[in-house]
């Protein structure tokens, strides 16, 4: 079940289409997005540490997303070597194009499927969330 659902997950990326003059966001980006919403106030190190990648990976990631205005950094007015990262607004409205744009061709192949199938997903849905926690907070 891991190989496909790590299947999934590839080609539910792969078949996102471009938003509007935007193109596709390359993944790191994407993920630290996601960390940067699900952990405001992170530092570069935290975000980096929760992603399971190397500060320089991260760092060159959040330039991109500070240069497009989807996050912004907060200097400690004690420490000027420490920021937070907090997302934007557009941060939140490009997360949810994302999100939308992932869930279009899944909805579309699932209303191909029978019912017995898409009850069969609805239950599982719960006990893959429970996975994912659990593997989240393996890290």
């Amino acid at each position: 079940m891991a190989v496909t659902l790590r299947e999934l997950a590839w080609t539910i990326h792969r078949k996102a289409p471009d938003r509007a003059g935007v193109g596709p966001i390359p993944t790191t980006e994407i993920a630290l997005l996601k960390q940067i919403i699900d952990h405001p106030g992170a530092t570069v190190g935290e975000l980096a540490q929760g992603l399971g990648l190397r500060q320089p990976n991260v760092s060159a990631a959040l330039r991109a997303l500070l240069g497009r205005g989807l996050v912004e950094r907060h200097q400690s007015p004690s420490d000027r070597r420490i920021a937070s990262i907090f997302v934007t607004d557009a941060g939140v409205a490009e997360h949810q194009e994302i999100s939308t744009a992932w869930a279009t061709p899944v909805h579309a192949a699932m209303a191909d499927l029978d019912a017995a199938e898409v009850d069969a997903l609805a239950a599982a849905a719960g006990a893959l969330d429970a996975v994912l926690r659990r593997l989240r907070a393996a890290d």
